[in-house]
């Protein structure tokens, strides 16, 4: 497997204009594509997972989009301890401990012997640098799905907006072949970032966490205002727009918080509808196999109820509202 860290983050910069062949060969790292997707929008959609991630959401269910570059991934419940890893590495990055293979994160360049060397397929390495052009080739399969059922390409992580260049780019390839494209986002990013790839974008999937800024950053690490100002922008641009709530008892499921969310909601000029997600644990699973340490929250996943009750209140504020998207 060759050294992915050896390639450069980005291609230099020039102010002479894009071919399309230029633009196909720009670069970005994602993490996955999800085939089949039927809840990243509308219809039966194709789903690229951008890695890199401004937040630091502490009930995140894609822990492995934080970091932008590609990370060394272990399932403790696959290894059967032969030892083949550590033989085969040659930066001795491996090594044994408490019966277990261990990396040393300092010295690992993710050259990628340890993964291929795996018999049972415990080690990956989590992301990887790709183009327009090969992405477009894994979305083009699935074309007359989205026709038929009104889906399209969904443009999630991580973050996509922190890879603009190549979210732009996509997007341009999938508007020219008449693919609908959505752009699942956080709102944390430049005003002018936000603009630009608004006008190549055709439906936005808005997260919004928490109404309060100063909780909302002891919780994801950033605050909130750029956030609000981002969904404004779009919604006073005419844009299509889905809010997406992540439902999580002890941080945002209070009344106050769902009051102050409605009201919000209920005062964008242009706005689709408001879906509400329960908190689940799968981030959690997922949070054990990285290299580096990462601290989720544990939270319960709140009952129907209480979802019904969230819509409802929700919903006295005009709002269409979906439990579960």
């Amino acid at each position: 497997m060759a050294d992915i860290l050896n390639i450069p983050d980005s291609e230099p910069t020039s102010s002479a204009p894009r071919t399309k062949q230029s633009e196909l060969q720009t670069t970005g790292f994602i993490f996955d594509i999800k085939k089949y997707a039927i809840h990243d929008g509308p219809g039966i959609r194709t789903t690229v997972f951008f890695k890199g991630c401004p937040l630091y959401c502490q009930w995140c269910q894609n822990p492995e989009s934080w970091k932008k570059h590609p990370e060394l991934g272990f399932r403790t419940g696959r290894c059967i301890r032969c030892g083949q890893c550590v033989r085969t590495c040659t930066h001795k990055a491996v090594t044994f401990s408490e019966d277990q293979p261990v990396t040393d994160v300092k010295i690992c360049n993710l050259c990628g012997e340890c993964v291929d060397a795996c018999f049972s397929g415990a080690r990956e390495i989590i992301g990887y640098q790709t183009t327009v052009s090969e992405v477009m080739a894994e979305v083009e399969k699935d074309v007359v799905f989205y026709d038929q059922s009104g889906g399209g390409v969904t443009f999630s992580g991580g973050e996509p907006l922190m890879q603009p260049e190549f979210l732009l780019a996509l997007l341009n390839q999938c508007q020219a072949q008449q693919i609908h494209t959505a752009v699942d986002t956080s709102c944390y990013a430049e005003p002018e970032i936000v603009e630009t790839i608004s006008k190549k974008t055709d439906l936005f999937l808005c997260d919004l966490k928490h109404m309060d800024s100063e909780k909302h950053e002891r919780f994801t690490g950033m605050g909130n205002k750029l956030i609000l100002d981002n969904i404004k922008l779009l919604s006073e641009a005419g844009k299509e727009i889905i809010i997406r709530i992540p439902v999580i008892p002890g941080f945002n499921d209070d009344q106050p918080n769902i009051e102050a969310t409605g009201k919000f909601a209920a005062s964008l000029p242009c706005l689709n509808s408001i879906d509400i997600l329960p908190y689940n644990r799968g981030g959690m699973e997922k949070s054990s196999r990285l290299s580096a340490e990462t601290i989720l929250m544990q939270a319960e996943t709140p009952d129907e109820e209480k979802m019904k009750s969230i819509a409802k209140s929700l919903d006295n504020f005009g709002l269409k509202v979906n439990i579960g998207g």
